[in-house]
């Protein structure tokens, strides 16, 4: 395959920051290979609600960065903090809901509508009540609780035409560090579980982008990226996450849909078509011959860059 000749993932140092909506969410010039790109021009603070802080969101291209390091940010730039909305498709059609903490059920306008008790659960269509909408926040820090399954963030409860909808509202890089952990065993090598972590923030902007639905962004099942919440975070998944914090790959000014799959037959034979795409084992060989989790990805998704996502970069 030549890695030592690819260039890929190493753009000039010195290449000007450019703001995420123009640099990333537009579409890409045409082309008949390399990854597939999202072409949504759609503005993520208006998906992701009026408060995000993608508004002031920047994108700095990646010079090349020594071995066994991770990609430093701008002196002085903001931690990136989007939330992400992650349609919790798992659940039973009548989910028990509450918290391993205190818990408080609220209404769409603030209101504290009844307080939970620590450990204890109740069933989403008695929390709806006759509402069309509640949501269920922690009081002290602790994880909520669906159908026993941890969860970090807040729980929005939604009645819908085709029944109960809850949907995970939580940090962006709280749900990398799950889809790590659902998508690839925790013991593997950290480089493997890097390139992991960065194809999953890039596939999740994508669809940030372009959400599944008026209500979330994408699903919980491995239609999209297996999310288990809380149950599939570990120590090396929190590792690999937050030494790429923010980083994602990009391709001709669009995000990459960075598509994988768990070994190069089956990559062939579901994404061929498509362009690009991973495969988690072959990542993990890769790893295990010891390239750097930038060189595996370079492998993969060929004519895409590195770029990090930051607030007040200049």
């Amino acid at each position: 395959m030549g890695f030592a000749s690819q260039s890929l993932l190493r753009p000039p140092v010195n290449a000007s920051q450019q703001e995420v909506l123009d640099a990333l969410m537009a579409p890409p010039p045409a082309s008949t290979s390399g990854p597939r790109s999202s072409a949504a021009r759609a503005d993520i603070a208006s998906a992701a609600g009026s408060t995000d802080p993608t508004r002031s969101l920047q994108a700095r291209r990646l010079g090349a960065t020594p071995p066994g390091r991770s990609p430093a940010t701008a002196p002085g730039a903001d931690a990136l903090n989007l939330e992400i909305r992650v349609a919790l498709l798992k659940l039973s059609s009548q989910p028990t809901l509450g918290g391993e903490g205190a818990w408080r059920v609220m209404s769409r306008e603030g209101q504290v509508l009844r307080q939970g008790l620590k450990g204890a659960g109740s069933g989403a269509d008695a929390l709806l009540g006759t509402l069309a909408e509640v949501w269920i926040e922690s009081e002290d820090g602790s994880p909520l609780r669906a159908d026993g399954r941890a969860y970090a963030g807040r729980l929005r409860v939604l009645r819908a035409a085709d029944g109960i909808q809850v949907v995970n509202h939580l940090p962006l890089e709280s749900y990398i560090s799950s889809v790590v952990g659902g998508e690839m065993p925790s013991g593997w090598r950290m480089e493997a579980l890097r390139a992991q972590a960065v194809a999953a923030r890039s596939y999740a902007m994508a669809h940030m982008a372009r959400p599944a639905s008026e209500h979330w962004h994408l699903g919980d099942t491995t239609r999209w990226q297996n999310y288990e919440g809380l149950s599939s975070v570990s120590g090396p998944t929190e590792q690999a996450t937050r030494s790429t914090a923010g980083v994602i790959l990009s391709f001709q000014g669009g995000i990459v849909e960075s598509l994988y799959a768990a070994t190069q037959q089956i990559v062939d034979e579901a994404h061929g078509h498509l362009g690009a795409s991973m495969s988690q084992t072959g990542a993990q060989d890769l790893a295990q011959q010891g390239l750097k989790f930038s060189e595996i990805l370079s492998h993969y998704y060929r004519g895409a860059s590195l770029a990090r996502l930051q607030l007040g970069a200049s």
